[in-house]
């Protein structure tokens, strides 16, 4: 029972609630690109599928250095953040996807930042040899 416990907690970004919900969000694009065109798969929908896998990925990967290096991943995870409002925009203007996908996206977006802010604060409290 030991091992198994070990296990689930041996990434310790897995017990990170923004790489869940980072997680959350790249299900809910996969599931979205569905309603775009099939010309859209090329660029767009590949551009936003990506954008949105850098956010988890930045998360997990800047979870195993140190606090400054966690928290410039961190900001590569809100550069990813907002390149996914702008292709949920893109989407919304070329009438891809439907009020409702538009403001969800929104939604998903401004909650992951929060938690990425928040996470990033906390970091730099903690940090007393940033002098940002």
């Amino acid at each position: 029972m030991e091992n198994q416990n070990n296990t689930q907690t041996f990434f310790r970004f897995e017990d990170l609630r923004v790489y869940h919900k980072a997680l959350n969000y790249i299900e809910w694009v996969h599931r979205t690109i569905c309603l775009l065109p099939e010309i859209e798969n090329q660029s767009l929908s590949t551009n936003f599928i990506n954008s949105a896998q850098v956010i988890a990925i930045q998360i997990a990967e800047g979870s195993s250095r140190n606090k400054t290096q966690f928290a410039n991943h961190l900001k590569t995870a809100k550069s990813a953040i907002r390149e996914c409002v702008v292709y949920t925009a893109i989407a919304k203007n070329l009438n891809y996807i439907s009020e409702d996908h538009f403001n969800e996206s929104r939604n998903l977006l401004m909650e992951l930042t929060k938690m990425v802010a928040a996470l990033i604060g906390s970091l730099q409290r903690g940090d007393t040899t940033n002098q940002e």
